[in-house]
């Protein structure tokens, strides 16, 4: 257990691994002390706290034991949308809060409430079983609601993967920042592909997309590390009109120029989308169309590729794992957590995480009907 230790006037305040908080109030942490060692008090004094680091929100930690499944929640677990692809979600909470965050992550966040994070073992577990059904040639692509490069437990969770037989690619979604020369090194050994989020190479950009002082120059020595390593570099901006219009075609020329690109295409340009509950900056929105009427003239004035499919990162169509609930389907269950927002709780149903719009509390029993079961993720509202 890496930990760090320090109090203040209320709480005897753990740090492990920096970033999951256990605060106990003094008045009980001194009395337990005189009894057991310190390991044994974070693990099992009631009452407590726990909260993530970085956000300061309250922090879920989920185990086999919890009994909380994998299968079902948006922002934690695992998510199968029919592909050879598996999405694996370690830990939400994010050390940015870029303006078009679609999730409204961040400190500055005024929706989400709860994080959570997943034991690394846990995870593997039912990672493994999840592509034992898919069959050879899997990818784990991690991502998350927030940055996923905060999970304190990250090479045990790429050593996990990477021993797992069917695993023929890993991939991560990063904004990079955590990244340095020393876990470059490390990952290089299990990952093979970093999509790299960079918006802009103007440092006053910089700052305003990402909503804080932002480090540009460390970013690009990074994307250069990543490009001269074992690795491929693929650099995903978010084009955001009137703000980083310039930067896309200066973002296309330093992809090509520092060797991203290896094996997959060097850049994954997004739209940006306006989501209900995701940060609406004062932008103008592209249509579809004329997005990649742009990007075709794009492709045509640097010849390379930027309208990308799924076939360009080997990915194909492959059986779901089945879905033991369906919308119209009503249920009762105990509330087990807290949602990632306001209103909503979390429940077990059939081996599945449900979300729950409810204002009960966590311990008490609620009748809901599913109204959403997209890609294997549960919606349910109080009846």
């Amino acid at each position: 257990m890496i930990l760090k230790e320090f109090e203040t006037k209320d709480e005897k305040v753990f740090l492990i691994r920096n970033l999951i908080e256990v605060r106990i109030p003094k008045s009980h942490y001194f009395k337990l002390a005189k009894k057991y060692p310190k390991e044994y008090i974070i693990s099992y004094a009631e009452p407590k706290r726990i909260l993530h680091h970085v956000t300061k929100r309250n922090l879920v930690y989920i185990t086999k034991e919890s009994g909380i499944p994998l299968l079902g929640h948006a922002a934690f677990g695992l998510i199968d949308r029919g592909t050879n692809l598996i999405q694996v979600r370690p830990i939400t909470g994010c050390n940015l809060n870029c303006i078009f965050c679609s999730v409204d992550e961040g400190r500055k966040s005024r929706t989400r409430v709860t994080d959570y994070i997943v034991e690394p073992e846990y995870l593997i577990e039912e990672f493994r079983k999840i592509a034992e059904f898919k069959g050879d040639g899997v990818e784990a692509h991690i991502d998350g609601q927030g940055e996923p490069l905060l999970y304190p437990y990250m090479e045990e969770l790429l050593e996990g993967l990477r021993r797992t037989k069917e695993v023929s690619v890993i991939s991560i979604q990063t904004n990079g920042i955590l990244l340095n020369e020393e876990k470059i090194d490390v990952f290089e050994k299990y990952m093979d592909r970093i999509n790299l989020s960079l918006s802009t190479l103007d440092e006053r950009k910089a700052e305003f997309i990402y909503g804080c002082k932002y480090p540009l120059k460390r970013v690009i020595e990074i994307a250069k590390m990543i490009a001269e390593s074992k690795m491929d570099l693929l650099i995903a901006p978010v084009w955001l009109p009137g703000v980083n219009d310039e930067d896309i075609e200066k973002l296309i020329e330093f992809a090509l120029e520092i060797g991203a690109g290896k094996r997959w295409p060097p850049l994954g340009i997004q739209k940006y989308i306006p989501y209900k509950y995701g940060r609406k900056p004062k932008v103008d929105v592209m249509s579809f169309r004329e997005f990649y009427e742009r990007l075709r003239k794009l492709e045509e004035e640097y010849g390379v590729k930027l309208i990308l499919r799924p076939e360009d990162f080997g990915i194909e169509k492959r059986p779901r794992i089945p879905h033991p609930i369906k919308k119209g389907d009503v249920f009762k269950a105990r509330i087990v957590a807290d949602g990632r927002i306001r209103g909503e709780k979390i429940v077990v149903v059939k081996s599945r995480v449900v979300t729950v719009i409810t204002n009960k509390d966590v311990g008490d029993y609620v009748r809901f009907q599913i109204v959403r079961d997209n890609d294997g993720i549960f919606l349910g509202v109080e009846v």
